[in-house]
Order: C-alpha cells, then sequence, then structure tokens
C-alpha cells in the first residue's frame, strides 16, 4: 500500500470527483481554529482535505484486513490500535481520548438520570466499554509490557501544550467578533458531522463496516491529522519568512510566531496602505525613478504594467498550499524508515 504523499493529494484534488462529499468549509474553519488565517484559502482546505481523506481511506482498508484476519464482522477499535501499536505517544494519545469519551457519556448518562434513584458507583462504572475495550485488547496485545502503562499515564502532551499556548497567543489581538469566530469554529467536529462523515469516508464499499467505536476514533484521528498538518505548516511558514527576509533573522522566533499568526491591521502611513497617486495630490509630486526617470519613461512603465496580467497574491499571514506540500514532504522523508516497517506513516495524533 503507497504512502500518501502530499504528490499524491494534490493530484487527488484535480481528480475530486463533483458528487464526492466535502469537508472543505468546515476545515477552512477548523484551519482558523488552529493556529491558520481568519479566511484559511480554498485551495489550502482542499489539499487538506485530500490528504486527511488518503490518510483515512489507506487506515480503513489496513483495518478491514486486520478484521477479516480476525474472522470479525465488523472493523472495531482493535483493529485501529492494532496499526497504531508501533507509536507509543499516538497510541497514549488515543486512549486518553477513549476515556474522555466514557467520562463525558457518564456525565451526560448522570445528568439525563439525575431524576432516578441509583446506588453509589453505579453511573461511573456503568459506562466505560471503550477503557475496557482498550485495556483488554493491550493485554491480549502486549507481550513485553511496554504498552499496558499508557493507560494510566497523566503526563502533560507538549504537543499539545504548545498549540493551546499558540492559539492563546493568537486570540490577544481579537475584537469580539473574532473571538466569536473562533470560539464556533473550535467547537467543530468530524464527529458532530458524523452521517457526513461516514459518506465521505465511503464505508458502503467497504466490505466490512466500522462498528460506532471505530467511527468516534477515526473522526477523532481525521481531526488531529489537520491539526498535525497545520502545526507542521506553520513552522514552514516561519522558516520561509526568515529566509526570504534579510532582516527578520534578528527577531526572536517566539515573535515572528505570535504575528504572523493574527491578523494586524496595517500602518495607514506604510506604503502598503498608501492608495494609488492621484493629480492634484500629495503623491504624486514623490518622484518616480522608473525607466530613464523622464515622463516618456515612465508612461511606457505603466503601459507594461496594464498589460500584464494582474496577479492576486494571497495574504502573507494565511497558510499556502506550498507549505502544506513542503511540509509533508519533510514528515514523509523523516518517516521513511518508519513507513517501510510497518507499511504506513500515519500523520494521526
Amino acid at each position: 500500500m503507497s504512502s500518501p504523499m502530499a504528490g499524491s493529494a494534490s493530484s487527488a484534488s484535480k481528480d475530486r470527483p463533483a458528487s464526492r462529499t466535502s469537508f472543505i468549509p468546515e476545515l477552512q474553519s477548523m484551519m482558523f481554529a488552529l493556529g491558520d488565517s481568519r479566511r484559511a484559502l480554498y485551495e489550502t482546505a482542499a489539499l487538506v482535505e485530500d490528504i486527511v481523506h488518503t490518510q483515512l481511506i489507506n487506515m480503513l482498508h489496513q483495518a478491514c484486513e486486520g478484521a477479516a484476519l480476525r474472522g470479525s464482522r465488523v472493523i472495531s477499535a482493535e483493529d485501529i490500535l492494532f496499526l497504531m501499536r508501533r507509536d507509543k505517544k499516538k497510541l497514549a494519545r488515543l486512549l486518553k481520548y477513549l476515556q474522555f469519551r466514557d467520562y463525558k457519556s457518564n456525565l451526560l448518562k448522570t445528568l439525563e438520570d439525575e431524576d432516578v434513584q441509583q446506588e453509589p458507583g453505579a453511573a461511573a462504572g456503568g459506562n466505560q466499554r471503550r477503557q475496557r475495550l482498550a485495556q483488554d485488547f493491550l493485554v491480549w496485545m502486549d507481550q513485553t509490557g511496554e504498552l499496558l502503562p499508557l493507560i494510566e499515564r497523566q503526563e502533560v502532551d507538549p504537543i499539545k501544550q504548545e498549540r493551546i499556548e499558540r492559539l492563546e497567543r493568537q486570540t490577544r489581538s481579537m475584537d469580539a467578533a473574532q473571538y466569536s469566530e473562533f470560539c464556533e469554529s473550535r467547537q467543530l467536529s468530524f464527529a458532530k458531522k458524523a452521517s457526513k462523515f461516514r459518506d465521505w469516508l465511503d464505508c458502503s464499499s467497504l466490505e466490512l463496516k466500522p462498528n460506532s467505536i471505530a467511527m468516534e476514533i477515526l473522526s477523532y484521528l481525521a481531526y488531529e491529522t489537520v491539526a498535525q498538518i497545520v502545526d507542521l505548516s506553520l513552522l514552514v511558514k516561519q522558516e520561509m519568512m526568515v529566509k526570504n527576509n534579510p532582516v527578520t533573522h534578528v527577531i526572536s522566533a517566539s515573535y515572528i510566531h505570535y504575528n504572523t499568526l493574527t491578523e494586524v491591521k496595517r500602518d495607514p502611513d506604510s506604503p502598503e496602505a498608501t492608495p494609488p497617486s492621484t493629480p492634484g495630490s500629495s503623491h504624486s509630486l514623490k518622484p518616480l525613478l522608473q525607466g530613464n526617470g523622464s515622463v516618456d519613461g515612465r508612461v511606457r512603465q505603466r503601459k507594461r504594467k496594464k498589460s500584464c496580467p494582474a496577479t492576486v497574491e494571497p495574504p502573507s499571514g494565511v497558510i499556502q498550499p506550498c507549505h502544506i506540500r513542503e511540509a509533508m514532504r519533510r514528515y514523509n522523508y523523516s518517516h521513511t524508515i518508519t513507513y517501510r516497517r510497518s507499511g504506513m506513516a500515519f500523520l494521526t495524533c
């Protein structure tokens, strides 16, 4: 099974069926909530969608093969846990997510049954099927004792912590409307559109269908894949900005990181914000060193500019498709050994 390279994803975007379900509008909002500009580029979101879709489709096919070997009639959480067994950090994040889902289910059940008399501890232990399922499977699969401690691990995830700090810096310059939109974008997920998500993965064409818990895990992995793509692309964008500007190398990395992730209003007195000069205005009196400096030279320059097709450049603070492709190229290169060993370099988590 081939690796989901950025090139294949970009070519897939050109061959995208018109009838295929699309998450591009939701992805634009998700990318904003994860650190991108307030108006994420459509082309960038389409490329991210193709990468995430390729990742999950490959994972589903491998999980289907594993379920068939087990003699199962459905794709379950065990098949996905088996695929992620080689990366302890990703597996630990997934186990923590399953614990959170059980906790949320218990809380909702308690609120619904608050008028019903229950024995102490009945609700707490009555709905931990995800944790028990994962623990029983790890006990069966773990022959070295390295995976079981992940269930009880309570360490702070440095990647998640850095992501939270970056988003906190991003919200400092937001007004009330922007922050409200940011909070709404933070609430988006693939799990909240379960039917659309299932159609997007084309689960009906699979020989074995994923069950409800497997779909929960896939929706979580899809969102975390988007988050990791944004994380890597922001690093690439920051590095490209430093290389292109010979002045920014003297500025601290935290300053660059903060200012590139926020939409700062331009200074009205800056040259970029200066309106086009008009006859009689103060701007028209400034000397223009174009051509040979004469009036004819200026006229020829203007005619050349008018004859050239206008190109609209994306905002400097937005993630562009080139950032995504470069991030994926580096990730796939650094995970070549892992890919050859396990058959897939998953971006999830």
